[in-house]
Formats: structure tokens, sequence, C-alpha cells
């Protein structure tokens, strides 16, 4: 298992660093991404998904030290917080930077994600950069829980698709998410 975990990592991180689309097992649900620094590994994502251009995407990240090379300001309290999530947290912040631009929303924001795990964290980790995250769904289609819920139609269009935790059933739905307002306090977008 730990040959084919490994294998799997590899694959991805060469699709990623080629500029390509994977379809992944996230810590949540089954995830298309990209680097979210290639525009145009971005709007291939938008692309396959159907998604309206306006509609942002999450970004994960395998550390929170690494929140601050994507957004310009990072309170404190926000570590606290994804220290102490019982369950996956995605955090939305101001002013985004560093990313590709068609991965921010017009506001100027990003919504972040730390992820940990064996596949997904180690993939990250070794890229050094954020993946983008959205759910392996047409937009307006229920997200896939495993990987047997994507469409065929779907998983032809993509670059390379784990072959790994195919048949993992999460229990976890999508994450929870909070958006940082300019007044220090934080509202929940969705539990």
């Amino acid at each position: 298992m730990e040959d084919l975990l490994e294998q799997e990592i590899e694959n991805s991180l060469k699709a990623l660093k080629d500029g390509k689309v994977i379809l992944y097992p996230t810590d949540t649900i089954w995830g298309i991404g990209c680097d979210a620094t290639n525009k145009n590994a971005v709007e291939r994502v938008y692309k396959i998904k159907k998604r309206e251009k306006g509609k942002s995407m999450i970004i994960l990240l395998d550390s929170k030290e690494k929140i601050a090379d994507y957004v310009e300001d990072v309170p404190e309290y926000v570590y606290d917080l994804i220290d102490n999530a019982k369950s996956p947290l995605t955090v939305i912040f101001q002013n985004a930077k560093n990313l590709a631009k068609n991965v921010v929303a017009e506001d100027n924001s990003i919504a972040i994600r730390i992820v940990k795990g064996k596949y997904c964290g180690e993939l990250l980790r070794r890229f050094g950069k954020p993946v983008v995250s959205t759910s392996a769904n047409f937009s307006g289609e229920p997200s896939p829980l495993t990987f047997s819920d994507i469409s065929p139609k779907l998983i032809k269009k993509v670059d390379y698709a784990v072959k790994i935790m195919r048949d993992d059933i999460k229990s976890v739905k999508s994450s929870q998410i909070i958006k940082l307002e300019s007044d220090g306090l934080f509202k929940v977008i969705r539990k």
C-alpha cells in the first residue's frame, strides 16, 4: 500500500508541475485540482466544471504557516481557530496575493483550508504551492462522497485521476466555511 501511495503522490506531483488538472481525494470529498498559481490550469478547472467565472474556489495548503504567503494580513486568532477546529475548516481571507487572478474572488478574497493526511497533506507538502480544490462534479450537481459518485464524463475531462482511496467512504461532509470581516470579526458561511 505504501508503494502505491508513493506512486500516486509522484504521479499527482508531475501532473501539477506540468500545469495539468487532477481528480483527487481531499480530507473531505473528491475534488478537482490544479496549481493555484497557474492561471491556465485554473481556467481549465472552470471549463471542466462548467462553473461561472465569478464563483471562486477553495485552495488547500499543508500548513497554517504558509497562509501568510497568499494573504496580506492574517489575524493571529485565525491560527487558534484552525488549531481548535473539530472538523475541516475553510477560512475566507481578504486581500489575496501570489495566486492566479482567476482563482481569487472578485472582492480579492480567497478561501483556504489546511489539509493533513497521508495522500493530500503529503502531496501539498511536496508540491510547495497551494492546490485548487473544488468538488468533483459539474456545477449544480451533488458533491461526490466517493469516487463511484463521480460522473464518468467528468473523469474523462481531467488529466489525471488518482487511483487510491477510491472506495473510502467519507463520513465527513464539505468543510465548514467562515469569512473574516474587515472589522476583525468573522461570519459563518457554511456550518
